[in-house]
């Protein structure tokens, strides 16, 4: 009996996992990882840690090399193997070896597309100039980590205000760079409630970050083929470096004519078992649709968490065990210096599309007892539904201590909790953790008593 084949088409959080529960259950067939960069299996989420030096190497955020996976595991990971095209008529992939500046086709019996995301900069003037960085993959850090050695830049631009946005201009201010962000947005966070935004950028201004809102890129001005200004449609910002934190979109762009079905934001559109509209196909994390618990709708979301989980399920799947994945609720952290920020579930103006007739209230508390030392501001804002006061969505921000509470409200949105069962659960208490009443139910006792 001839042996499966399964490609997977890159090696990081999705695509390993898979690959990794496969050989798990399965230890005969064939498993081939085409991966475009050097690294496989990293943790992306490290990078403004180790940009910032509170991570001393960027080995330490490798978690298995293909060296190991191939002695521990027999899984076949090729680095620097791009996968250009994906022909499902054939069930073949092309490859691009850049080692050897080849080409050739693959055939496969069974494929995972887990290409991950990138990061999006829009077609403007020298958005390729050298200087000019996303921050998606190691190797973008890596990059990142020697211009700054090299070419000691002073003068630092983020553009855009969302997750890495902030977690880089962190990583910058502890490199003692000048940090400038424009973001085209009101505020800053669109992740956030405008009104938490604000709080936000309060915050990051009074970290030394220039804050300019409102603002749109329109291009970048170049000397000796280096980055030396953002060009806004409001002013020029002298800039050493820039930080592209607009976001990421899937990487899917070599799926065009494949037949794989996409989503108008490019995401592959998968089922709750990770399978694609097309037979033997299946994709997972960062590159794929998921769905949103709350609104009962697919998204777009790009998380290590969820990029792990639905691998698992893609893998799983591509075993025949039939799994689904029940899918998230949206939940996020960062951290700005002391500031921690963590949002889950709907955001207002979310409500407000899918018709949902709800409440808020925003609170402030401690993270400890008032009277215990160095206890730390800490904001909560709640949003349920009016009539039966069920919980929509939360958003935190406050000092150490303040944003894994959204944990509490991540498990209370997954099992449909209503205000009063919030107010009803058990949570620890003891005067270094928390108040006598955790600031999530104080939130939650205002709000029900606004129905």
């Amino acid at each position: 009996m001839k042996k499966q084949k399964l490609i997977i088409i890159g090696g990081d959080a999705a695509g390993m996992s898979a690959a990794s529960k496969v050989r798990r259950e399965d230890t005969e067939i064939e498993i081939i990882v085409f991966e475009k960069s050097e690294y496989t299996s990293y943790s992306a989420c490290g990078i403004p840690y180790f940009i910032s030096g509170k991570v001393s190497t960027s080995e330490e955020l490798i978690i298995r090399t293909p060296e190991q996976f191939k002695k521990k595991y027999n899984i076949d990971a090729r680095i620097l193997h791009e996968v250009v095209e994906v022909d499902t008529d054939q069930n073949r992939v092309l490859v691009k070896n850049s080692l050897e500046k080849t080409q050739f086709w693959e055939s496969y019996d069974k494929l995972l597309i887990a290409t991950g995301g990138k990061a999006y900069c829009p077609d403007v003037e020298n958005r390729a100039a050298d200087g000019i960085f996303g921050v998606s993959t190691l190797r973008s850090g890596i990059k990142i980590n020697e211009f700054i050695e090299n070419s000691k830049p002073k003068n630092a631009v983020i553009v855009g205000g969302g997750y890495i946005g902030l977690e880089m201009a962190e990583a910058l201010l502890i490199k003692g760079l000048k940090v400038s962000l424009i973001n085209r947005s009101e505020e800053i966070m669109n992740t956030l409630d405008s009104d938490m935004g604000k709080t936000i950028r309060e915050a990051m201004e009074k970290l030394g970050v220039t804050m300019y809102l409102k603002e749109e890129l329109k291009h970048f001005e170049v000397k000796n083929n280096t980055v030396s200004a953002v060009v806004t449609d409001k002013q020029k910002i002298k800039a050493d470096i820039v930080i592209l934190g607009m976001g990421t979109s899937p990487n899917t762009a070599f799926l065009k004519n494949s037949k794989i079905a996409l989503s108008e934001k490019g995401a592959v559109k998968v089922s709750r078992t990770q399978r694609t509209n097309i037979r033997n196909v299946w994709s997972a994390g960062d590159c794929a649709e998921t769905f949103h618990l709350v609104s009962k709708k697919s998204f777009y979301v790009s998380l290590g968490t969820v990029a792990n989980k639905t691998g698992v399920v893609a893998g799983k799947n591509i075993l025949g065990q039939k799994t689904t994945f029940p899918g998230v609720v949206g939940t996020g952290v960062c951290k700005i210096c002391s500031y921690e920020v963590a949002r889950t579930g709907l955001l207002e103006k979310e409500a407000k599309s899918l018709g949902i007739d709800y409440i808020t209230a925003t609170i402030e508390s401690k993270t400890r007892a008032h009277y215990y030392p160095d206890a730390k501001d800490i904001c909560v804002k709640l949003i349920a539904e009016r009539k039966t006061g069920k919980l929509l969505g939360g958003q935190i921000i406050g000092e150490e201590g303040a944003a894994k509470r959204i944990d509490v409200l991540a498990v209370a949105l997954t099992n449909k909790l209503t205000l009063q069962n919030i107010i009803d659960l058990d949570l620890s208490y003891a005067p270094p953790f928390s108040p006598v009443w955790d600031p999530v139910q104080i939130a939650a006792r205002k709000l029900i008593g606004n129905q």
